[in-house]
């Protein structure tokens, strides 16, 4: 990981930020596909391997296979712009794209054919080998019939601006794709299926791993057209005519040709979140692990941990709070920069108010939070001065969704880079009472 966070020597100097940013670190390197990515003995099959992939960690997920196949393999795995193969670094004849995300574009849909392509001329002694990460969903875009890219691509970004979980907005995107909820398993067999996912999804679904490509889906039509509903997002003609049509319907799990297909999830939040108690507790820390599936609302979330905290600073000593998932956001102002990290941590220093030797770290483990260059971002006590006397006021901000302007003005933003990972959120409280003047 490439950590450049944008601090004053001063707060680089600070003992508990260097815990925070080693804590980070580690977990990020524990989830990395060079370290999480192995095959049995006599893998990746006798008759060859195909390697289809997609997602925030494909590159180093198409180099690990490729090492560890021995460079037995062919294929195409694609990743967003600039999380891809770096200088001098080869993953033999597993090809690395690039496209869009979190929009979709149209690199997005030649991958998507390509992969179409790929799968279907699979041969039978040949085993299907899918390296899924998040983002997968809007780096692989084949609309079905009757919807276009454009459209499909509005009613995603309607539904994020909204606030709806990963869940739901896969929902809606397995049943306007050809290619996502089971569809590009369908293509492959009978050939054999073998999934690998580095999980980004609380609860580690498989089928909502990139909208699972090659995982059967428990979701319906009719499951699409609720969340649509729920979310007020227009249903006209054509696009009731793609949810209704019974061809339409993504293959389900029970389903006789999926039951000699395989997968196996090699990394996932609790995976980062085990590397950074390690740290933690090293450090001298006690640990409190407040789950690593957490998807409430960033500005509730931050506020109800703020209030554990404060408990634990009237009660002294040194505490850390770990904590993994994926938040939602409803954002109001789309031109906005920020992200559900900052969200979060500026509803958490707001709830502090000021409260000494308490210190935290968000961040997306991807290296990117929202639509900005950041991962996320720290605070430190005198977060609230500091902004102040900038002239800044993190209220207002965190009201208008312009938070990245707020902590780049405090020097608090977190910059690391693409981390070619993603196992979701990361966030870490940091509670040194014993220190307390």
């Amino acid at each position: 990981m490439r950590a450049k966070p944008d601090l004053a020597a001063t707060d680089l100097a600070v003992p508990e930020i260097r815990v925070l940013l080693g804590a980070f670190e580690r977990a990020v390197d524990a989830a990395s596909a060079l370290r999480c990515l192995h095959l049995r003995p006599g893998e990746p099959g006798a008759g060859g391997a195909l390697v289809l992939g997609a997602g925030k960690a494909a590159a180093e997920m198409a180099l690990a296979f490729n090492a560890a196949a021995g460079g037995n393999a062919r294929g195409l795995v694609v990743t967003r712009y600039g999380h891809g193969l770096e200088a001098g670094e080869s993953a033999g004849a597993i090809e690395v794209l690039e496209a869009g995300h979190p929009a979709p574009d149209s690199a997005s849909r030649v991958a998507a054919e390509r992969m179409i392509a790929l799968a279907s001329s699979l041969r039978l002694d040949e085993t299907l080998w899918f390296l899924v990460s998040g983002g997968g969903s809007a780096l692989l875009a084949a609309p079905l019939p009757g919807i276009t890219l454009g459209r499909k691509r509005g009613i995603a970004e309607r539904l994020m601006h909204a606030g709806a979980d990963i869940r739901e907005i896969n929902t809606v995107r397995k049943h306007l794709s050809a290619i996502k909820g089971g569809r590009l398993a369908q293509l492959a067999h009978p050939a054999r299926v073998h999934t690998l996912a580095i999980s980004d999804v609380p609860g580690d679904s498989l089928a909502d791993i990139a909208s699972g490509p090659t995982i059967p889906d428990p979701t319906t039509q009719a499951d699409a057209i609720t969340v649509l509903k729920r979310f007020q997002c227009p249903i006209d003609a054509s696009l009731h005519a793609v949810l209704s049509a019974p061809g339409n319907e993504t293959p389900k799990p029970g389903d006789a040709e999926f039951v000699r297909d395989r997968s196996e999830i090699i990394a996932n939040a609790g995976t980062a979140l085990d590397a950074a108690e390690a740290w933690l507790v090293s450090s001298g820390f006690g640990v409190s692990r407040l789950g690593d599936d957490l998807a409430e609302p960033a500005r509730e979330l931050g506020a109800a941990h703020a209030r554990l905290v404060l408990a634990a600073a009237r009660d002294g000593g040194r505490h850390a709070f770990l904590s993994g998932g994926e938040t939602s956001v409803v954002v109001g102002n789309p031109g906005a920069r920020g992200g559900r990290n900052l969200e979060y941590l500026s509803s958490l220093a707001l709830t502090l108010a000021g409260c000494p030797r308490v210190f935290a770290l968000a961040a997306d483990t991807d290296g990117i939070d929202g639509n900005g260059d950041h991962a996320g971002g720290l605070v430190v006590p005198g977060l609230l001065e500091r902004g102040r006397a900038l002239g800044a006021d993190l209220e207002i901000a965190l009201k208008s969704n312009c938070t990245y302007d707020y902590f780049d003005r405090c020097k608090l933003l977190l910059k690391v880079g693409p981390t070619r990972t993603n196992v979701n959120d990361f966030r870490l409280i940091l509670v040194n009472a014993s220190n307390s003047e």
